[in-house]
């Protein structure tokens, strides 16, 4: 259990030393320690595959584990459905607009103050496992298969091992990782296991000197582009082949028949790695005292939506788990409040008693869990990009979408002009089967939700746009 000392003459030496750089006082126990933080990070990951958020098979005993003792955020959602987009975000707590990565293959702009920087800033050691993907843009910048050069690496200068593109350098069995040297570090077995392998080991050798904030960013679930398929375990196909069908996919085409199984199958190793990694840090003294945060960039909707998995307003790709366990996130609690991945920056700082800056646009999730947070937003706001110029709002009730009609996804960022495209009733219909967008009795409806959407843009860096009505 951790707490806030404010009186300036309690604070313990190491505490005094480790002020933050704006002047807060860190976050720290009652032996004076600044809590460590691992930010464990899964990719295209539903909520629904977890038993916490209502999954009936035993695909996540360890995360169920971890939010009874921890908190679970019932309603969290990401804020761009799409990898490298939505990573940026977390990244920098700015939207995907503002940084400029508001589709995969661009570069992260080596000028972003990221949350490596911020941490390192207050005393804490930084580290990145796994998938990073903000280094390549085009042919310009090429690290999908090579090693990502330092001014690259988003200021994580004290620990490195990562590919830009995990899945162009692995598959679901085998593959290789670049260290801080730029020298190839090889696995054999479920990749899972093989990036969890090389966690334990950091955990185990470093000197523990400083806390640490470690990123730990997986790509299970998401599908294996080249093999067209996801790629769960062996044995994954018989072993969860039992599944009840998501209500938003029942009667629905797309691929999820053949594909749930193995979907399962790499959530469930991802959930066996987490009891891993909690595993060592019990083992090694530190459960206590570190902060993890378990979330993913965005969910799946097996091609139902549009051609692929993700990139649509549907809860289907927009709906992730978000689970926080240690100093801060105690008592087994469920938040019911609306968040998005844009709050998660300000929310790790705040665990490493860092104000959040001025620049970020989300708000730590902590005053949720205190109860000190006022005026929270009913809604949560989400871009969309590659498939389309999208705009999205979903708040308790209401789904409402706009796209741009005259841009195209994979090149426009923005628009002045955009077309209401859905308008869902969650209450009535919370799989978004029936799309309201033309119906007239809801004419009001549409224009509220528009003009929340177009002050959620501002808010956002955006121009206002004209708003036409759907048919």
């Amino acid at each position: 259990m951790c707490i806030s000392l404010l009186a300036p003459s309690a604070w313990p030496p190491l505490a005094l030393r480790q002020l933050s750089p704006i002047g807060a006082p860190l976050t720290i126990d009652r032996n004076g320690i600044q809590p460590n933080l691992l930010f464990f990070f899964t990719d295209q990951q539903r909520w629904d595959t977890c038993g916490c958020y209502g999954q009936a098979l035993p695909v996540t005993p360890n995360l169920d584990r971890m939010a009874a003792e921890g908190v679970r955020f019932e309603h969290a959602f990401t804020c761009q459905p799409v990898c490298g987009p939505a990573r940026s975000c977390l990244q920098t707590g700015k939207w995907a607009t503002e940084t400029g990565c508001f589709r995969n293959d661009i570069a992260l702009p080596t000028d972003e103050v990221t949350l490596a920087h911020r941490f390192s800033e207050a005393g804490y050691e930084v580290g990145y496992i796994g998938k990073w993907h903000l280094a390549s843009t085009g042919d310009s910048y090429n690290f999908r298969k090579r090693a990502v050069p330092p001014e690259r690496r988003g200021g994580y200068t004290d620990y490195w091992l990562a590919s830009d593109v995990l899945e162009f350098t692995s598959h679901g069995y085998d593959g290789y990782m670049f260290d801080a040297e730029g020298n190839r570090r090889d696995w054999k077995g479920y990749r899972v296991d093989g990036v969890t392998d090389f966690v334990v080991d950091y955990l185990r050798t470093r000197d523990g000197r400083r806390p640490f904030f470690l990123f730990l960013s997986y790509i299970e679930p998401h599908h294996q582009n080249d093999h067209r398929r996801y790629e769960g375990p062996i044995g994954s196909q018989e072993r969860w082949k039992d599944y009840q069908v998501p209500g938003d996919l029942v009667g629905t085409e797309g691929d999820w028949r053949e594909s749930y199984p193995d979907y399962l199958g790499c959530c469930a190793s991802l959930d066996h790695n987490l009891g891993r990694v909690r595993g060592e840090l019990a083992h090694l003294g530190m459960a206590d005292n570190t902060t993890i945060l378990y979330t993913s960039d965005h969910g799946s909707h097996f091609c139902t939506r549009n051609a692929e998995y993700k990139r649509s307003c549907h809860d289907g790709c927009l709906r992730v788990p978000l689970v926080g366990c240690g100093p801060g996130f105690t008592g087994g609690r469920v938040i019911e409040d609306l968040v998005s991945l844009i709050d998660v920056p300000p929310t790790l700082l705040a665990a490493g008693g860092i104000k959040t800056p001025s620049t970020m646009k989300g708000r730590p999730l902590q005053g949720l869990v205190d109860g000190s947070a006022t005026d929270w937003p009913e809604e949560v706001f989400a871009q969309i990009s590659e498939s389309q110029v999208g705009r999205c709002l979903r708040t308790r009730r209401w789904k409402y979408s706009v796209s741009a009609p005259d841009k195209r996804g994979w090149a426009g960022m923005d628009s002045d002009t955009y077309v209401e495209e859905y308008l869902y009733d969650l209450q009535a219909d919370p799989h978004e089967r029936h799309n309201l967008v033309g119906d007239p009795g809801l004419a009001d409806v549409r224009a509220q939700l528009a003009q929340t959407l177009k002050r959620r843009m501002a808010k956002a860096g955006e121009r206002e746009p004209v708003v036409r009505p759907g048919t």
